[in-house]
């Protein structure tokens, strides 16, 4: 009896040390957008590792998708039942902050910018009002895809130029094809490609520095009208595209050229030659010296406000952006997410996926282009809350349907786009 009760009293005192060590661990929930299976089991692969190695914290996903977030995140953070990470892109940081759930994380990322070397463009976009409101941790940037033997077959060159790219296009689609795969739907999808002609002809900046909006201006006007024209030689049904059309429009080797964040994946499925995968800057207006994209740097707000929990999450995005383990996390979707810092753009974990192995030269590119990425709302000192209803409404693409399907001239669309803007804007 008395060694039965030895025994009973030496499970008590596990269980309670169990329990007790239970309630030290730090509990860090992560709320992230990447849904597809693959970068879930990716970043469970990556939170198996750090909880193993941080005994003390306990780090749990809890995957979320776009198209609820904007609603459900302000209600969780009103319930008191936000999570302690929360990744983001620019506008969505605006919806946060405006609900005064941000403290700036702008020691940290001193911290690991002296360790890591944050690619500027990727930072600019959480880094203004005094503060730092995200941390950077994968980019995305449109480039120009296009086939290297239809190229050859056609006697053209990459287009650095708009009047070359407009040349190329009535070429190659005389030759049978779509020559610029772009679409007109009132999506994000249009909004992107729409901004990154803007962003080529000096028409970066949507609001003067007062707040008020600068949208209808001549150069804006040039660059909506050059979309014009380029439409013409993409597909009667891209009124209604999104990004996978124009992905599969391009695999199909029905566009000669196609403005995508990326085409790897599916190219590869299809078995293309990564010999004949071309990518190239997004052409330029002729008056311009040098070319630029739109890029989305998406990052990781910390919306802890305990001191443990606050230190606990910096651990974990740390280790994120260790070398070792950045390129993995970056894998999830290879030949999509391009490094936010410069030692990730040269670590062997992201060049030794297989993807990236046999497509490192289009990879090289991508990177190369994002340097120059700008996002519509976050090129200046100074960000206005007001970007994050503009951006919801799509009022970039919309300008455009008023173009091509409306009829309206580019000089009154984009006007009516400024009205559009600044009633959102209320």
């Amino acid at each position: 009896m008395r060694g039965r009760n030895v025994v009973f009293a030496s499970l008590i005192a596990l269980l309670a040390a169990s329990g007790l060590a239970q309630a030290d661990q730090v509990q860090i929930r992560l709320w992230h957008m990447e849904q597809p299976p693959q970068r879930v089991a990716r970043v469970q692969q990556l939170i198996d590792e750090f909880n193993k190695s941080n005994p003390g914290i306990v780090v749990k996903q809890e995957p979320q998708n776009w198209g609820e977030v904007y609603a459900k995140a302000p209600a969780a953070i009103a319930a008191g039942n936000a999570p302690e990470i929360l990744f983001a892109i620019p506008d969505f940081t605006t919806v946060i902050r405006s609900l005064g759930a941000l403290t700036s994380v702008k020691d940290f990322t001193d911290k690991l910018n002296a360790e890591h070397h944050f690619i500027p463009a990727t930072l600019r976009p959480y880094e203004y009002d005094g503060g730092v409101w995200a941390v950077p941790l994968y980019n995305m940037a449109i480039s120009l895809w296009y086939r290297h033997s239809v190229f050859d077959k056609a006697g053209l060159k990459p287009p650095q130029t708009w009047s070359e790219w407009r040349k190329d296009a009535e070429t190659l689609t005389k030759a049978g094809m779509y020559g610029a795969g772009l679409p007109a739907n009132k999506q994000l999808y249009t909004d992107q490609t729409v901004y990154a002609m803007m962003v080529n002809n000096g028409a970066a900046q949507l609001f003067n520095d007062d707040g008020s909006l600068r949208f209808n201006n001549p150069k804006t006007v040039e660059a909506f009208s050059f979309y014009k024209d380029m439409f013409k030689y993409s597909a009667p049904d891209a009124t209604n595209w999104t990004w996978g059309e124009a992905e599969a429009c391009f695999d199909a080797n029905k566009c000669g050229t196609v403005l995508q964040f990326t085409v790897i994946s599916t190219y590869n499925e299809q078995g293309g030659d990564p010999a004949d995968l071309g990518v190239a800057a997004v052409p330029r207006a002729d008056t311009e010296a040098s070319s630029n994209t739109i890029s989305y740097s998406n990052a990781a707000m910390i919306l802890a406000k305990d001191p443990a929990k606050r230190q606990a999450a910096e651990r974990f995005i740390s280790f994120l952006l260790e070398p070792a383990n950045y390129g993995r996390f970056l894998n999830m979707e290879p030949g999509l997410f391009l490094p936010a810092t410069e030692d990730g753009a040269k670590a062997p974990s992201f060049w030794n996926d297989p993807l990236a192995v046999k497509y490192k030269l289009q990879i090289e590119t991508m990177i190369a282009n994002s340097q120059h990425g700008m996002l519509f709302g976050f090129t200046t000192d100074k960000v206005f809350p007001s970007i994050g209803a503009i951006s919801a409404q799509n009022i970039l693409a919309e300008t455009l349907q008023r173009i091509v399907t409306g009829g309206e001239t580019p000089a009154a669309a984009v006007a009516a786009g400024q009205k559009e803007m600044e009633q959102a804007a209320k």
